[in-house]
């Protein structure tokens, strides 16, 4: 695949679009975009684990999965992932042995998450690669959406 720059917008704004067409599928709005290198878009992804009855089809997984099959490589040494909320442990997991680069998330997730909450598992002695990891990017768009979004779910 040849990934064209996205010049258009951020690719936070686009993890948040994602996020929100989640969400309007009656997924949990979480959206991850995923960068290369050269600033290009080479995967994008919103949770999907209702409409594929798979409890693994978080945004974060299904873009990895995209950008490696795009990028035909198993590594995304060099790339970047964009989410709108903390990774949870199983994410982070994933993320690590992806070898991306970057993280950069937007809402904290303090229940669920696996970065800078709970297990932290780019902090475990068995961890094989830390990514640099960036929080709070969008984080009030991020957090506004999964609010908005349980709001509805609890009335």
């Amino acid at each position: 695949m040849t990934a064209e720059p996205d010049t258009s917008m951020r690719p936070m704004d686009l993890a948040l679009a994602e996020a929100e067409a989640a969400g309007a599928r009656g997924e949990v709005p979480v959206g991850a975009v995923i960068v290369d290198g050269a600033g290009r878009i080479v995967a994008r992804a919103g949770n999907r684990t209702l409409e594929l009855k798979d409890p693994t089809a978080h945004a974060e997984l299904l873009a990895i999965r995209e950008a490696c099959a795009a990028l035909g490589t198993e590594r995304l040494i060099g790339c970047d992932l964009y989410v709108t909320l903390e990774p949870c442990p199983m994410c982070a997991a994933a993320i690590s042995f992806a070898r991306l680069r970057r993280l950069y998330y937007g809402a904290a997730d303090e229940k669920g998450g696996g970065v800078d909450h709970g297990p932290r598992i780019f902090a475990q002695a068995t961890c094989h690669h830390r990514p640099d990891v960036y929080g709070g990017i969008a984080e009030s768009q991020a957090a506004g959406l999964l609010r908005r979004f349980f709001a509805v779910r609890r009335s």
